[in-house]
């Protein structure tokens, strides 16, 4: 039996971005574990305060948005938002002035 591929508007990417206080120690200590705890559940770095996991869909989305917000350090701000691949797919990036060509991702086949 043969799987139902999904399409590019119901794959969707949620981004986390923050700005987290890093002088102390302390501060420092906390925004580590918030950057490994989002490496450990699947997210991958973009930059170093941008982070992008996809899911099949937007109820995929749902457990994480609070799973982040029981892991959220005491300072900072975190943002997330949640766009589709076909959005994702349009972003144009730059690397020292050079145009970066993404490779296209393979479909994903969810079972």
């Amino acid at each position: 039996m043969e799987l139902p591929l999904l399409n590019r508007y119901e794959l969707m990417w949620m981004i986390v971005l923050f700005d987290l206080p890093v002088v102390e120690k302390k501060e420092r200590k906390e925004a580590t574990k918030f950057r490994n705890y989002l490496l450990d559940n699947g997210f991958s770095m973009i930059q170093y305060s941008i982070y992008t996991k996809m899911f099949s869909g937007k109820d995929a989305c749902e457990k994480y948005y609070k799973m982040i917000r029981q892991n959220l350090p005491a300072e900072g701000k975190v943002d997330i938002i949640t766009i589709t691949d076909k959005q994702y797919g349009n972003i144009i990036s730059y690397q020292a002035a050079e145009k970066i060509e993404k490779k296209q991702q393979e479909q994903l086949v969810l079972f």
